[in-house]
């Protein structure tokens, strides 16, 4: 069962993660939530990183332990992760690892609201997308080997896996969703057509 946090936002679980390798001002956490290419995963601001550090603060998850100056640079306030925050931690992430949540993707959004265009138009829309999830797999994949030739352990890809693992499923969904659309017996094709007035989707075209 989902339970209401603390403090909710993703990006708080992000860095209890990395406070509890060892105590970071915000600016060294910016940095290596980047590093580790967090932010493709997690948006996130300087802004709203310190007001995360904040409310973690507040609802006693990470503690200041000290500042720190590195040469003519203003001090920059060290946070650790309390025992409360680990525990946090722990908790949290079993939960995003066995329960599965209910999201909101903008393609669903846009699928449930597809007939307001014409079946053909739909069909250029869709043979596009087809184009730009083989770019984003192979961008992730070119990523991934990269990675792995300079000796990151797989465990620490395995993100970027599942990321690929949700461009393939989506691209066939989509390859299915033109046939269907396309297939002149059995296809949605003719009758939206006919409902927006236009003539019936041709099934040649491939994906451009």
């Amino acid at each position: 069962m989902t339970k209401k946090r603390k403090v909710g936002n993703l990006l708080a679980l992000a860095v209890l993660s990395y406070l509890s390798d060892r105590p970071m001002h915000p600016y060294e956490l910016s940095r290596t939530l980047r590093e580790h290419g967090d932010d493709r995963s997690i948006k996130f601001t300087h802004g709203s990183l310190y007001m995360v550090i904040q409310q973690l603060a507040r609802a006693g998850f990470v503690v200041e332990q000290g500042t720190s100056r590195a040469g003519q640079r203003p001090e920059r306030t060290v946070y650790a992760v309390t025992d409360a925050g680990r525990a946090e931690l722990h908790d949290w992430l079993r939960e995003l690892i066995e329960e599965p949540r209910h999201e909101y993707p903008h393609f669903v959004a846009a699928l449930s609201l597809i007939a307001a265009l014409s079946p053909n138009e739909a069909l250029r829309l869709l043979r596009r997308r087809l184009e730009r999830l083989d770019a984003q797999r192979a961008e992730i994949r070119a990523l991934i080997d990269a990675a792995l030739a300079q000796g990151v352990p797989g465990l620490f890809l395995i993100e970027e896996e599942y990321r690929i693992a949700l461009l393939e499923a989506e691209s066939s969904f989509v390859e299915q969703l033109v046939d269907r659309i396309t297939d002149t017996e059995l296809g949605w094709g003719r009758q939206w057509a006919a409902l927006r007035g236009e003539p019936p989707p041709e099934r040649t075209g491939g994906r451009a």
